[in-house]
């Protein structure tokens, strides 16, 4: 089982960028790290707080590797009849986020990657470069840490697995919040999603925490 700890935010970046920069010293290579977690539960927000420390610590060392930018295309959902399940794993372009992942751990290039955009809820190209220097990727993602079908190509590729931890009535909170922020859709219409596919991939993630390498669930701060 992985060893579970209790952190504020910043012990957390404080205790993972300690733990990372000595990974990549005595590593040969570049290495990934992943930090999972269900949707709302802050692994965002601290994934991207890490590539900032990290990069403070030694400039254009790391990048951020997000997900979310294997999401289908919702052209290619309607076709399919599957928008009220976005978000699902079998929503996502499963096999090509394995494939992007094993090219940019060999690449000796600069490698461009797609990003997903919340305000036109689609796909966006090209939305971030991983340049040749970058010793250390952060991978970013709900289903990193999944056993089924393409999902369980992504935890070999890993050189430590962070799992982020959070109360589930809390993450329903931040759900609601978060799509009410985008105003995209009416409060009925998020809550029903939210329901029907957001907390369901909640409770399939928080069920693949066994195996990371650290469980962490994020205390507030104050």
């Amino acid at each position: 089982m992985p060893q579970r700890l209790e952190l504020t935010p910043q012990q957390a970046l404080s205790r993972l960028v300690s733990h990372i920069l000595q990974m990549e010293s005595a590593a040969g290579h570049r290495i990934a790290i992943g930090i999972a977690g269900g949707p709302g539960a802050g692994k965002s927000t601290l994934a991207a707080e890490l590539v900032t420390m990290l990069n403070a610590t030694k400039p254009g060392s790391a990048a951020l590797v997000p997900m979310d930018g294997f999401h289908m295309r919702h052209a290619k959902l309607e076709a399919l009849g599957t928008v009220d399940f976005k978000g699902a794993p079998h929503t996502f372009e499963g096999a090509e986020f394995v494939s992007f992942l094993h090219r940019l751990k060999h690449a000796n290039s600069a490698v461009m990657g797609p990003g997903y955009s919340r305000q036109i809820e689609d796909v966006v190209d090209n939305a971030f470069t991983v340049l040749p220097d970058v010793r250390v990727l952060i991978v970013e993602g709900n289903y990193l840490l999944l056993t089924d079908g393409p999902w369980a190509g992504v935890k070999p590729l890993l050189d430590y697995a962070v799992f982020i931890d959070a109360d589930r009535e809390t993450v329903k909170a931040r759900l609601l919040k978060r799509h009410a922020e985008a105003g995209l859709f009416t409060e009925e219409r998020n809550r029903a999603h939210i329901e029907r596919t957001d907390m369901p991939n909640f409770d399939l993630v928080s069920a693949s925490k066994g195996r990371a390498d650290v469980v962490i669930a994020l205390a507030v701060e104050g």
